[in-house]
C-alpha cells in the first residue's frame, strides 16, 4: 500500500502527470475563453453597428415621412473619433463604454448636415459578460473533475511501478526469488520494465548459484589431497624451505576452510546454537586465540543471547582483518548488544562502503592483501545469528570501524 509520503511527494510521476493534464486543460479552457470572449465581442460590435445605421436611417426617414426635423447632430457633442469618420467616409460608427451606460454612435452627412444617434449596448455587455463568466466557471468545475479523475487514474500505473520498484531492491538486498508477477500485457511499458527486472532476478540467481556451486565443489574437491600436503609437509624435515613450504601448505589449508564455510552458509541451512552469553569474556578469548593485541573495553557487563561458536569466529575474524589490512591500535568496544571494532589503518575502500565486502575482493591495495573472504564470513555469521553489521571510517582520524549489533531477543527474534 502507498504511504502518504508517496501520495504527497511533489516529485512523483503521479503529481507530475496531473500537473501536465491541469495545466493543459486550463490552456485550452483560457484558449476557449480568449476565442468566445472575442467572437461574441465582435458579433456584438457588428450587430451594434449595425443597429445603430439602421436606427439613424429610420430616424431620418420617419422624420421626413413626418415633416418633422431629421435628428441633426451638434459636432461638439461628438466623439473626435467618430467625426473624422464622418469627414472621410461620409458616415462612421463608434463604440463606446462610458458611464453611465456603454453605447453605440452612428452618423452621417448628408445635404450639408450632420445626422448623428446613439443605441444604448448595456443588454449586450451584460450578455458577454455572463457569457464570459459561465465559460471559466464551468472550465473550473471541468477542472476539479479532471484532477481528480487523472489522479485516481494514474493510481494503478504508480502503483505497478512502485510493486516494481520494491522488488528492484528486494533483488539488490539479497532476496533472489522476489520477483513482481504481473504477468504478460501486450504493448504495456511497465509490464516490459516489470519483466525485464523479473528476468534479471532469475539470471543473477542462476549466475549466483553456478558461483556458489563452483566455490563449494573446489573446496570439497581440494581438502582431500590437502590434507595429504599438510600431513607431508609435517614429515619434512626441518629446515628453511621445509618451513616455508608448511607456511603455504596452511594458507592453502585456511583457504579451503573458508570456502567451505562459505559454501555452507551460502546455502542457508546453518542454525545457530544459542545460550546466554557474557560478551566481554567472549571478546577477550577470541582475540587471546588469534594471538594478536587488541584493546577491549566493555561498558557493565554486557550479556546477550547468541550463538557463542558464531561470534567468537565473527570477532576473531574482524580483528584478523584490522591487523592485516589497517594498523594498530585495534581497539573493541562491547556496550549492552553492541559490539565496535576499530582500526588505525587507511579505513575501508568506498567499493567496500557502498556494495559491502565480496569474496575475493580486497577492495584498495593500501588494505594489504588476502583473498577478501574474511568480512564475507562475518557477514555470513552475522546473519546466522541475526546480528546487523555496519561498516564505517572513523570521521575523525581515519581508521575503519566494524559496528555488530545482536538483536536484543536472540537470533530467533531478528528472523
Amino acid at each position: 500500500m502507498p504511504t502518504a509520503h508517496m501520495m504527497l511527494n511533489p516529485r512523483s510521476m503521479r503529481w507530475k502527470i496531473v500537473l501536465l493534464v491541469a495545466l493543459a486543460c486550463s490552456a485550452m479552457a483560457l484558449t476557449v475563453g480568449v476565442l468566445v470572449h472575442e467572437s461574441t465581442l465582435n458579433r456584438s460590435l457588428n450587430e451594434g453597428a449595425g443597429r445603430a445605421e439602421q436606427q439613424l436611417d429610420k430616424e431620418v426617414r420617419d422624420a421626413r415621412n413626418s415633416g418633422r426635423q431629421p435628428p441633426l447632430a451638434n459636432p461638439g457633442e461628438l466623439p473626435d473619433s467618430l467625426l473624422r469618420q464622418v469627414e472621410l467616409h461620409g458616415w462612421g460608427t463608434l463604440y463606446e463604454n462610458k458611464p453611465p451606460a456603454p453605447t453605440f454612435w452612428a452618423a452621417k452627412k448628408q445635404d450639408g448636415r450632420l445626422y448623428a444617434t446613439r443605441v444604448d449596448m448595456t443588454a449586450d455587455l451584460l450578455t458577454r459578460q455572463a457569457l464570459d463568466r459561465h465559460v471559466w466557471k464551468y472550465s473550473l468545475l471541468t477542472l476539479a473533475v479532471v484532477i481528480p479523475a487523472t489522479a485516481l487514474a494514474t493510481e494503478l500505473p504508480t502503483r505497478r511501478l512502485r510493486q516494481v520498484a520494491r522488488t528492484a531492491r528486494r533483488i539488490t538486498a539479497g532476496d533472489l526469488d522476489a520477483r513482481t508477477n504481473m504477468g504478460s500485457r501486450a504493448g504495456d511499458e511497465i509490464n516490459e520494465i516489470s519483466a525485464t527486472v523479473d528476468s534479471m532476478g532469475d539470471s543473477l540467481r542462476e549466475r549466483i548459484t553456478t558461483e556458489q556451486r563452483f566455490t563449494a565443489d573446489v573446496a570439497h574437491e581440494l581438502r582431500t589431497p590437502l590434507m595429504g600436503l599438510v600431513t607431508s609437509a609435517g614429515l619434512l624435515p626441518e629446515g628453511e624451505a621445509t618451513d616455508l613450504v608448511r607456511d603455504r601448505a596452511r594458507v592453502l589449508r585456511d583457504l579451503v576452510e573458508d570456502l567451505l564455510e562459505i559454501s555452507r552458509l551460502d546455502a542457508n541451512v546453518e542454525q545457530p546454537q544459542s545460550r546466554p552469553v557474557d560478551l566481554a569474556e567472549l571478546v577477550e578469548e577470541s582475540v587471546v586465540k588469534t594471538g594478536l593485541t587488541a584493546r577491549v573495553s566493555a561498558h557493565g557487563a554486557p550479556v546477550a543471547e547468541t550463538d557463542p561458536r558464531r561470534l567468537d569466529r565473527i570477532i576473531a575474524n574482524l580483528v584478523v582483518n584490522a591487523h592485516r589490512h589497517g594498523a594498530g591500535p585495534v581497539e573493541i568496544t562491547v556496550s549492552g548488544a553492541t559490539i565496535m571494532v576499530r582500526d588505525h589503518g587507511p579505513g575501508f575502500p568506498d567499493g567496500l562502503l557502498a556494495h559491502g565486502p565480496q569474496r575475493f575482493r580486497t577492495g584498495a591495495a593500501e588494505r594489504g592483501r588476502g583473498h577478501g573472504l574474511g568480512l564475507t564470513i562475518v557477514c555470513g555469521q552475522a546473519k546466522v545469528i541475526g546480528a546487523t553489521l555496519d561498516f564505517t571510517n572513523h570521521p575523525g582520524d581515519g581508521g575503519a570501524v566494524v559496528v555488530l549489533r545482536l538483536p536484543a531477543d536472540g537470533p530467533a527474534a531478528a528472523q
